[in-house]
């Protein structure tokens, strides 16, 4: 796939699946915008894309700032015009618990993150992604958000409202040249999984670095 030319932009990169997107997108040709709060990590994988051939230009940024988002996507405008893909990939679990032990400040940020972000990078990035022809906007979601699994609340019905929000901004969008999916990844081995599943054996996980093969396959 040639990517070259193409501006892609991926949140929750310093890590996990995000992480290896990015990579993986940089190392077809695209210029990576590389969106996480941890900056170590973020200089980490810009080592990795620049020692594949690849550029990028790395945000520390809290997506939980929504008016960080806007002026992200005012400094894109600026810069570069456009935005040709929108991978939204950032999420958190919050705490496995019944319903009624779950701390309100907790749910609330797992909505914030899981949803509200996302609907405001929708609403910040659809200029963008409209001015490059063909754009491309993908969600990672989760199997979980229709399994009703006890416990897995906050994350599941987050998901569950991501998926529908998404759903409705395609529908929004059904005859313009912007394409909008949303990506269930599988069990993969990342830190949030080991997070909600410390006993799993992990050996029977795929790694993030097979993102590539579920990701780029979306973008032909």
């Amino acid at each position: 796939m040639d990517l070259n030319g193409k501006l892609a932009l991926v949140t929750g990169a310093s890590r996990g699946i995000g992480y290896h997107s990015a990579l993986a997108l940089a190392k077809e040709g695209a210029h990576v915008i590389c969106v996480a709060r941890t900056v170590g990590g973020l200089e980490e994988l810009d080592d990795e894309i620049q020692a594949a051939g690849g550029n990028a230009t790395l945000v520390p940024l809290d997506l939980l700032d929504f008016d960080a988002i806007d002026r992200l996507g005012a400094s894109i405008f600026e810069r570069w015009g456009k935005l040709d893909i929108l991978l939204g990939n950032a999420g958190m679990l919050g705490s496995l618990s019944p319903i009624e032990h779950i701390e309100p400040k907790t749910f609330e940020k797992v909505y914030a993150l899981n949803v509200t972000a996302n609907w405001r990078l929708m609403r910040s990035m659809s200029p963008l992604l409209r001015e490059a022809g063909n754009g491309q906007a993908i969600f990672m979601t989760s199997e979980l958000a229709q399994a009703d699994k006890p416990f897995w609340s906050a994350y599941a019905s987050s998901h569950a409202a991501l998926q529908s929000l998404v759903k409705t901004w395609a529908a929004e969008n059904g005859k313009s040249d912007l394409k909008i999916s949303l990506l269930d990844p599988g069990p993969m081995e990342t830190a949030l999984r080991a997070s909600a599943m410390p006993g799993e054996d992990r050996a029977n996980l795929q790694h993030p670095s097979l993102i590539g093969e579920k990701l780029l396959p979306l973008l032909g």
